[in-house]
């Protein structure tokens, strides 16, 4: 079993390797979106159409699989269960979240019928800002941030049984 904590500095490689790869990737979409006008001459247009198309299937996507996979494997590794760490998943799941939208835009700008257009990219630039941000200064300070506030019946074990009945095998 110690080999697999010999794995830990080769996964963080790959974890940061493919941060860096997706968080540039989230960038520079908005960047390439914004030349989406078929106003620029069908060759062109369909060029940019498809770096875009393929950058995120095959280049930003992939990478941000990877880095969510190797960051949950050295969450179990290394036992990182404290409350900076679950501050860092909500920034996560802000990255996520713009990953997504950035996918939306593409597909409605690319793909759909009818004119639309891709936002000018200044302020997604700087709503991608937040959660890299965020996530930075939670992983270089690692902050005491205390226990996460709950409801005392929340983590308290109350001793009943579920409003349900649990299969056995």
């Amino acid at each position: 079993m110690s080999w697999l904590y010999d794995l830990v500095p080769y996964l963080k490689a790959l974890h940061v390797g493919m941060l860096i790869l997706w968080c540039g990737g989230l960038f520079a979409l908005p960047l390439m979106l914004a030349r989406h006008d078929p106003a620029i001459g069908q060759g062109d247009y369909e060029r940019i159409r498809r770096a875009t198309h393929y950058a995120y299937t095959l280049g930003i996507t992939p990478a941000a699989v990877i880095a969510i996979a190797s960051g949950t494997g050295l969450i179990f590794l290394r036992e990182v269960y404290v409350t900076w760490m679950f501050a860092k998943l909500v920034f996560v799941a802000g990255l996520v979240s713009f990953h997504v939208w950035v996918g939306y835009v593409l597909v409605a700008v690319a793909e759909r019928e009818g004119a639309h257009r891709a936002p000018r990219p200044v302020w997604p630039l700087m709503l991608l800002m937040l959660p890299i941000l965020g996530i930075l200064a939670l992983v270089l300070a690692k902050p005491e941030l205390g226990e996460i506030p709950v409801p005392g019946w929340l983590a308290e074990p109350l001793d009943r049984q579920l409003p349900f009945d649990v299969p056995r095998r």
